[in-house]
């Protein structure tokens, strides 16, 4: 079961596209953040969400919003996806310990082996202030994430 509204958000530690280490905790009391669990990178309805983000980013990614999107794709499969998709933003690797991201926030499918579609609003101070998980074949509304944003 995903995590709850209120609830402080987990930490992590992932690498992105680049090799590079992000963690959640890099962001508090300076963003906002939308963490974004998807189930793998170079499927149907995962690209479709992830260039959809892309071509609205100024409104996802700026001074006072990060946009993180997590996935159980090895960091070598991210940065080929990105590249190929044009895709800007911190994509994170939660490939090994494989799923452990996913399992902290409640949204990582054992069976599966990846995470479902789990999206969480964290406000600055790093408490989850908005959330909604969809399975793996239904896709998110993006107008959803800006009215959770304009809310904080």
């Amino acid at each position: 079961m995903a995590i709850e509204v209120g609830t402080k958000a987990p930490d992590f530690e992932l690498k992105n596209q680049h090799g590079e280490t992000v963690r959640l905790s890099d962001f508090r009391g300076h963003k906002n953040v939308v963490l974004l669990f998807y189930p793998f990178a170079f499927t149907g309805v995962c690209t479709g969400e992830l260039c959809a983000l892309r071509d609205e980013l100024p409104q996802f990614a700026n001074d006072d919003v990060q946009l993180l999107a997590v996935s159980s794709d090895s960091p070598f499969s991210l940065r080929v996806f990105a590249e190929q998709e044009g895709l800007e933003y911190p994509l994170l690797s939660d490939f090994w310990p494989h799923g452990e991201a996913g399992r902290a926030y409640g949204v990582f499918d054992e069976e599966k082996g990846c995470s479902v579609r789990g999206t969480f609003i964290i406000d600055k101070e790093g408490v989850v202030r908005w959330t909604i998980v969809n399975g793996l074949p239904d896709a998110r509304d993006l107008n959803e994430y800006s009215k959770a944003l304009a809310a904080l």
